[in-house]
């Protein structure tokens, strides 16, 4: 399902955080979102995501989702939010519980997404007896089951050490031949943006506005540091003034308003 977002604007109160975004996400398409601190890349995703609406614009889409979909748009969040008295499995379950399956359907859902994420041997664990890039992965298994047509990841790897991310980006670029699913990526990482995502999408400062796209035109299988190099200095040079601007600037308080990222 391709997702196409028109115009998008954003305010909470009187402090604008989003303007004018327009951006089309092809079917099976990543696309990373960057852009230096307080410009709304939360914000957006919350938009495209059905949890906020936004002041200005609209969002849409286009095509079917794909069969078997429960929820067309799909979370993995960076706290990982698991149940922590649930198992892996019963985690991975929760997601189910909603919709109208059978039980023999949620068993064979769970078993499969456990499969695919490499949980089955942990299966009967709980939350606490794992590390943190094996949480993630329940995460991204619990979001799988539900076969999206729309993934939206909203720094899923921030929390984990250099080592654990790095891990978790072999597995998922392993993964997404097998779904393929459309997805929004948002980051502060720029090595994650290029090792992952189709095109990046750079914001400006508060009011986040599109600045560029920045095509990622190296193949997945040859993304190494020295071929993505180049585009690595492309993105810093687009955000650097800004992030440092932004690094300095009292963020401002906004009471009951959530997440302006």
């Amino acid at each position: 399902m391709r997702l196409i977002v028109e115009g998008v604007g954003h305010r909470y109160g009187a402090l604008e955080v989003l303007d004018g975004i327009s951006l089309t996400v092809a079917e099976g398409e990543i696309v990373a979102v960057i852009g230096p601190s307080g410009c709304g890349k939360s914000t957006l995703l919350g938009i495209l995501g059905g949890l906020l609406e936004p002041s200005a614009g609209r969002i849409l889409t286009d095509g079917a989702p794909p069969a078997g979909c429960l929820n067309p748009f799909t979370y993995v969040f960076q706290d990982f939010a698991l149940l922590p008295w649930r198992s892996v499995a019963g985690n991975v379950a929760f997601a189910l519980e909603h919709h109208r399956l059978t039980a023999a359907e949620r068993e064979r859902r769970v078993a499969e997404v456990l499969a695919t994420t490499g949980l089955a041997d942990f299966a009967d664990a709980l939350p606490k007896q794992l590390s943190g890039g094996m949480r993630q992965r329940v995460g991204i298994a619990r979001a799988l089951a539900v076969t999206p047509a729309v993934l939206l990841l909203d720094e899923p790897l921030s929390a984990l050490d250099a080592q654990t991310r790095e891990l978790l980006i072999e597995e998922f670029l392993a993964l997404w031949p097998r779904h393929r699913t459309t997805a929004v990526y948002v980051t502060h990482n720029l090595d994650e943006a290029l090792r992952l995502a189709d095109r990046v999408c750079v914001l400006s400062r508060r009011p986040g506005r599109v600045r560029e796209i920045v095509a990622v035109d190296v193949p997945r299988p040859e993304r190494d540091g020295a071929r993505l190099a180049s585009l690595r200095d492309r993105l810093w040079r687009l955000i650097q003034d800004e992030a440092r601007a932004a690094d300095r600037e009292r963020q401002p308080e906004i009471l009951d308003a959530g997440d302006h990222r």
